[in-house]
């Protein structure tokens, strides 16, 4: 679900930093409307047994969930090793088709190829479960005092094509209204790599399929697109 404008709320967060709500939502697996809790499912027994090694290797979003779920799954299965890797969205499928991951937990959805080329493999397609709602957001340092972003106007922030409609490239904070020390301020672009599904949905959405600019900071994770915002006045990310 996409808005026309980011920023109808301001949170100031401790962390240093504004929050101009969320711009978006997308599913946290695939599928955000048809996430339900099945009424049939009966109450989990444990089975005797089990151990060996699980490997979850994909999304950075969902590296916290992934955390959670592991350690209360080794609560109850304390000779079950598991390992998690988060990189990025794309490194899941390789995985999983390559055998070196059981898990891939992806904020985007299976590419058609990815599906082929897995069900070749194994000659089945992989099973996919809808596991939570993704909300990504734009962050401005917290002294920044832009109140609201339309996404044509991320969008001439953060691509070089202005699909978008922009008439404009934005370069400076002043382009943007903002006056005094702000209004001859750089702006300075931090996001994800392209392995990532926020990079993908990000482009999609607020890029309008366009291209980045070549001096958006990519950074190896979500929480460090949140911090380089942090401690940048002119900073501008999304995660």
């Amino acid at each position: 679900m996409a808005t026309n404008t980011v920023g109808n709320f301001i949170n100031k967060a401790a962390a240093g930093l504004v929050v101009l709500a969320a711009i978006f939502l997308s599913a946290g697996v695939s599928h955000a409307g048809a996430l339900k809790v099945d009424n049939n499912l009966s109450d989990y027994l444990l089975v005797q047994g089990v151990g060996g090694n699980l490997s979850s290797v994909g999304s950075d979003t969902l590296n916290n969930l992934m955390t959670f779920w592991a350690e209360a799954f080794r609560a109850k299965y304390p000779n079950v090793n598991i390992q998690i890797e988060g990189k990025g969205s794309s490194t899941a499928p390789p995985a999983l088709i390559e055998g070196t991951a059981q898990i891939g937990p992806m904020s985007r959805k299976m590419k058609k190829s990815e599906i082929e080329k897995f069900e070749s493999r194994y000659g089945f397609k992989p099973t996919t479960i809808g596991v939570a709602l993704d909300s990504l957001g734009v962050f401005v340092n917290k002294d920044n005092p832009v109140n609201s972003l339309s996404l044509v106007e991320l969008d001439a922030i953060f691509s070089k094509n202005r699909n978008g409609g922009g008439a404009e490239s934005i370069v400076t904070w002043g382009q943007l209204g903002l006056t005094g020390d702000f209004a001859q301020l750089p702006v300075s672009m931090y996001g994800r790599n392209s392995a990532s599904g926020t990079y993908g949905y990000f482009k999609k959405h607020a890029l309008f399929k366009g291209d980045y600019k070549d001096t958006v900071k990519e950074q190896p994770g979500s929480a460090s697109v949140v911090l380089a915002a942090t401690e940048d006045l002119g900073g501008i990310g999304y995660s």
